[in-house]
């Protein structure tokens, strides 16, 4: 006689830690962007640890909604909550999609709202006073402060994001029509676009690399402590900052 045929596990109303490690691993791995996997990885993240945190509750929309109050009385900036609920609802999509969650609780969490956006902020810019005195902090009678000089001078005068800056080779620095730029930089969620160079950037750059007798590959990299040598390109993690490892407070 045949088997008969296994029942099938219903969907889960409580996730477990290897639930939610299991979605988050999902929702990265959808993500191309570097600085996006890295924004979506803190957002669940924090996101694990206060529901963790709490007593065993169903991962539904008013889960989702009590942490959007927590969000608020942390008195975020709203393009801060929406970010973090925008992952929470993809944690929510794959957990359904892989048989974890109620397709009906993860279609109630992804109508959470995010939080209403009211006027428009205003960014803190640099004046060409402030930008000056910036420029002069480094001492550019060493190596580091050389390299230190060029690098706060391309973020000042190019706008480049920190991990365009740490990601730049040598031979990114090219000449097109008698200008200087950064051909085809990969910059976030993979766009490309290509970068003038001012004068004054430029000849910061080759006062360091001339110093450091840089020929090709990574156009800035760590000195020694002791200053005897270069040694590999900066690591755009360590000049974000590192993350410590969460409490593993969820029970399987």
């Amino acid at each position: 006689m045949s088997e008969p045929p296994k029942k099938k596990r219903p969907p889960k109303r409580v996730l477990a830690l290897p639930d939610l490690e299991q979605s988050k691993t999902a929702v990265l791995n959808t993500l191309t962007s570097k600085s996006g996997q890295r924004s979506y990885d803190r957002a669940v993240t924090d996101f694990v640890d206060w529901y963790c945190s709490e007593p065993r509750l169903a991962f539904n929309r008013t889960v989702v909604l009590r942490y959007r109050i927590f969000l608020e009385q942390k008195q975020y900036a709203a393009t801060t909550i929406n970010l973090r609920l925008a992952a929470v609802r993809r944690v929510a999509f794959e957990a359904a999609d892989s048989g974890l969650l109620s397709p009906e609780l993860a279609a109630g969490i992804r109508r959470v709202k995010g939080v209403r956006r009211i006027g428009v902020r205003v960014g803190n810019w640099l004046t060409a006073e402030q930008a000056k005195r910036l420029l002069a902090v480094a001492d550019r009678g060493s190596l580091r402060g050389k390299r230190d000089h060029a690098m706060i001078a391309m973020l000042v005068g190019c706008g480049l994001r920190r991990g365009e800056l740490l990601a730049l080779r040598v031979d990114s620095i090219q000449s097109r029509e008698e200008h200087w730029v950064i051909a085809d930089l990969l910059g976030k969620a993979g766009h490309i676009r290509t970068v003038p160079i001012p004068s004054w950037v430029k000849a910061a750059i080759d006062e360091w690399t001339e110093a450091g007798c840089i020929t090709e590959g990574a156009l800035f990299r760590i000195d020694q402590q002791n200053g005897s040598g270069l040694g590999n390109r900066h690591d755009a993690q360590g000049a974000l900052g590192g993350r410590p490892n969460r409490r593993e407070t969820c029970r399987n």
